[in-house]
């Protein structure tokens, strides 16, 4: 039944998104089209015309409306509009290269002194596009920190939308009539909107429901644990294996804001904890903050989570930092008294760097738990798995039952990519494969 309902709701919102990406194709064609100009110039238009509304509609991808991201879960969320992304870009640029290639001539319109302003619209909102993309695709070796791109990224894609807008009116093709017209007015009022609540409605919202730091605690291989309480009010209650945005030393207008997974037990939601490996600007100074600090969440979000997959047992697989969502739905799964049979596969450089290695043991003792580690660089008498969980690893640990359980996989993308690749040669189904992705941008 449950899973009935999950496939209707991601049918209903594929159709949704489907429709808001089409709708300016069939009302600009409905009635009486003007004069024709020829094929080219016409796909040239029609492609243009499909393109602003998946770049607009990318707005909507990321405002984490819980509804239309708890079928699919945010990360799924964020690597579709990543690829959607592209995906406009490509027909938007072959918008202009058609368009060019029926008419040599046109390329005098990128003479920004002398072009109309339709023209300089359609430059500035290419320029914008190209900048955005670059940015967003080669961040890292450009060497531009997450915050830098974030907010650059919020800037380039306004400018992107609105001078588009402002190219379609003032061309003026297909919008001719007012019904027609009012197709992008409301669709100018439906990302406006979207842009108020997410920088101004949201952030109210969070300010008005603030967290106090009770404790920063060291753990193995560079981690931290930031644990935190609800500052006058209930908190919030998450399904374990789910993540939050966390900000901190600014308020939540601001768009420093990172997201981290939940280490702690979903069955105590007055004390909530993110354990976080100092890998970038923002985690290396967690161990900064102070108890008393005040810090503001938004969540809870994901779908990477054993609530939402009953199963007669499962197996986690987890790389480094990856155990945190597992240990939170350890934790869940010990505070219930569960009894189902339980694997975890944790891979880890050496033995000082397993995160949790003490409490993982102790969890021993509390659930029917077998784990199973494996490191690059064991100590000297190591009898363990060594090196990487390959395929030939995971034949040899996985439970002869091992097509009845649902697996958990979380870590680096290349461990998990390997990971996914191993269990489908293994014949685990995908319906039983569930990987959380670390890097949403």
């Amino acid at each position: 039944m449950g899973r009935g309902i999950a496939a209707a709701q991601v049918a209903a919102w594929i159709a949704v998104y489907l429709g808001l990406v089409l709708a300016p194709l069939v009302v600009l064609l409905a009635g009486a089209p003007p004069a024709a100009r020829g094929f080219w110039r016409e796909l040239s238009a029609a492609l243009g015309y499909a393109g602003m509304a998946m770049a607009g509609i990318q707005f909507a991808l990321t405002a984490r409306f819980r509804h239309a991201t708890a079928p699919f879960g945010v990360d799924i969320i964020y690597y579709f509009h990543r690829t959607i992304s592209l995906m406009a870009a490509a027909v938007i640029t072959a918008h202009v290269v058609i368009i060019l290639a029926d008419d040599p001539g046109r390329l005098a319109l990128f003479n920004l002194a002398a072009a109309p302003w339709r023209a300089r619209a359609a430059v500035a909102s290419l320029l914008a596009l190209a900048a955005l993309i670059t940015a967003s695709l080669f961040r890292r070796r450009l060497g531009i920190g997450y915050e830098t791109w974030r907010r650059w990224h919020g800037i380039l894609a306004v400018i992107a939308v609105v001078a588009a807008l402002i190219h379609i009116e003032l061309v003026s093709h297909y919008i001719e009539t007012p019904w027609k017209r009012m197709l992008w007015t409301g669709y100018s009022v439906f990302w406006a909107g979207l842009l108020l609540q997410v920088r101004l409605v949201r952030p109210w919202s969070q300010l008005r429901r603030p967290y106090v730091v009770e404790e920063v605690r060291r753990e193995r291989g560079s981690a931290w644990t930031v644990q935190v309480r609800p500052d006058g009010h209930k908190g919030l209650s998450f399904q374990p294996g789910q993540f939050a945005w966390l900000t901190a030393w600014t308020s939540p207008f601001s768009i420093e804001e990172h997201p981290f997974s939940f280490s702690s037990s979903a069955a105590n939601t007055r004390s909530l904890a993110f354990t976080i490996k100092a890998l970038g600007d923002f985690t290396r100074r967690v161990r900064e903050i102070q108890p008393g600090q005040r810090v503001y969440l938004d969540g809870p979000y994901g779908a990477f989570s054993i609530d939402r997959h009953p199963a007669a047992g499962y197996v986690f697989i987890a790389g480094g930092v990856g155990i945190t969502p597992v240990m939170s739905m350890l934790r869940t799964l010990a505070d219930r008294g569960d009894q189902r049979p339980l694997l975890l596969l944790y891979a880890n450089r050496s033995w000082d760097d397993i995160i949790f290695r003490e409490e993982i043991e102790q969890l021993r003792q509390r659930l029917r738990l077998t784990v199973v580690h494996a490191l690059e660089a064991p100590p000297e008498g190591w009898t363990g798995e060594r090196g990487f969980l390959t395929r030939e690893v995971l034949d040899r640990r996985l439970p002869a039952d091992r097509r009845t359980l649902q697996h958990f996989v979380c870590g680096p993308d290349l461990m998990r990519e390997v990971v996914e690749k191993a269990l489908y040669r293994l014949g685990i189904p995908l319906s039983q494969v569930h990987a959380e992705r670390f890097d949403l941008v």
